[in-house]
């Protein structure tokens, strides 16, 4: 409903997992090459922790598409299954003939033999378990019972546990203690903080199409962050729900007032609200409670006022001085003219580039992997662009093609050709710090192909 208002090509706070837009602000970049190294090397089980929302399932895509070809994984997503039932639904999983007669024993043994196989093929396998914190303790014990599958070297499978903080609860009990004593690499998935959240909202509207200033304003994202908890799927939807607030005020920028009435729409926020309400009354009477028996004692001992005084008075200076060093916001800088500015001798910059580009799309694989780097509207300010990236990284391995956004002529930057995600991520993130910044974005050959026609 709104995209065209805000410039967008694209839903940009879907809540269903997109591996295409996956953000590695948060900790998330660092616990996905974590896990990965851990599944690569690793000879225990691997354990992901966080609350609802905050990007497991995500992850676990993200796991399932970086992976080298060489690891098979699995995937087991009903936490209710039985323990009788779990090595019966990995096999099948595993596409594994049996009959439905066979025995906890005979599926053990088969398990063993594909898994054996698999490994003298060069192979590793993988089962990622989601909602591993509503498994019955019996079935996670079962599940623990596969990792004692290994040769005289290696680990046949590779058990990674997603979950909520009650999973750690039920591992600390005694009867899973052998579970918990098998888990060699931990993972916590922590909430975003208010600066990582306005760096998630803008790196969703650059991949949605946004090229504009961010459309959020310092005071809408800190209201959001303290609403979504730092929770990526609060995130989103709140996001949302304060676009359109804005879209239906036919304004171009989220304001408080959008994100409260989103806030005001939301479930959660209404939980929230109850909770701080209840939680204020409560620290109220707290409140009163302590300063009655405070002044009780000052008033017993004899000298409460002085005291008083002298108790208040530093903390009103030191509250007055801390507001004086506050340091205050800069105000948004004059736009430059950047056609003003643009360099002579460097005006065939562009269409070198947009030659080059031709004769690559057509001889790269469609499943060829690029890095989205920037874009812009008119060809002066790219070739200023161009100009600048040229300093960061090599001229050669960057790439211009013309779209359309919105009906308008635009023009996309891409950077080199990678056989895969892995690598292409890999190279995203060992890019200068300044071009990071704009927070690039993964594309295949097709998906630009198909831009284009």
């Amino acid at each position: 409903m709104y995209y065209a208002h805000f410039g967008l090509k694209e839903p940009p706070f879907k809540i269903t997992p997109n591996t295409e837009i996956f953000f590695t602000g948060g900790n998330r970049g660092a616990v996905l090459d974590a896990a990965i190294y851990a599944i690569q090397n690793g000879e225990g089980i691997i354990k992901v922790v966080g609350e609802v929302g905050s990007g497991k399932t995500m992850l676990c895509r993200m796991l399932q598409t970086m992976l080298p070809e060489r690891i098979e994984s699995i995937y087991l997503a009903n936490p209710s299954v039985a323990p009788e039932d779990v090595l019966h639904a990995i096999a099948f999983e595993l596409q594994l003939k049996l009959p439905k007669s066979a025995d906890r024993l005979k599926v053990m043994q088969a398990l063993q033999k594909h898994l054996l196989g698999r490994h003298a093929a060069g192979k590793q396998v993988v089962i990622f378990v989601e909602e591993a914190q509503g498994m019955p303790l019996a079935t996670l014990e079962e599940i623990r019972l596969l990792s004692n599958l290994e040769t005289n070297h290696d680990k046949l499978l590779q058990i990674v546990l997603f979950g909520q903080p009650e999973l750690d609860e039920n591992l600390n009990q005694t009867n899973i203690r052998q579970l918990r004593e098998r888990i060699t690499h931990s993972f916590n998935l922590t909430p975003l903080h208010s600066n990582e959240i306005g760096e998630y909202l803008i790196f969703r509207l650059r991949a949605a199409g946004y090229f504009g200033p961010h459309l959020f304003t310092p005071a809408a994202i800190k209201k959001l962050s303290n609403a979504a908890r730092g929770l990526v799927r609060r995130v989103n939807i709140l996001a949302d729900k304060s676009l359109l607030a804005a879209f239906a005020e036919n304004v171009y920028q989220v304001t408080p007032k959008h994100v409260q009435a989103a806030i005001s729409d939301s479930e959660f926020g209404i939980e929230k609200s109850k909770a701080a309400a209840k939680h204020n009354k409560s620290l109220m009477w707290a409140g009163l409670l302590m300063l009655g028996l405070v002044l009780g004692y000052f008033a017993s001992m004899g000298y409460q006022k002085q005291r008083i005084v002298d108790a208040k008075q530093p903390s009103a200076e030191l509250k007055d001085r801390s507001d004086s060093d506050k340091p205050q916001l800069p105000s948004n800088p004059p736009p430059t003219n950047i056609e003003a500015t643009a360099i002579n001798p460097q005006e065939d910059i562009l269409s070198r580039r947009l030659s080059a580009t031709e004769s690559w799309l057509t001889s790269q694989p469609p499943t060829t992997v690029s890095i989205q780097l920037l874009g812009a509207t008119s060809d002066v300010q790219l070739k200023s662009d161009l100009e600048t990236l040229s300093q960061q990284i090599e001229l050669d391995n960057i790439y211009v093609f013309r779209t359309k956004v919105n009906d308008q002529p635009f023009l996309t930057v891409l950077y080199g050709s990678f056989a895969n995600r892995f690598d292409a991520m890999r190279a995203l993130q060992k890019l200068p710090v300044e071009i990071q910044k704009n927070h690039p974005q993964l594309r295949t050959i097709a998906g630009v192909l198909q831009e284009t026609k």
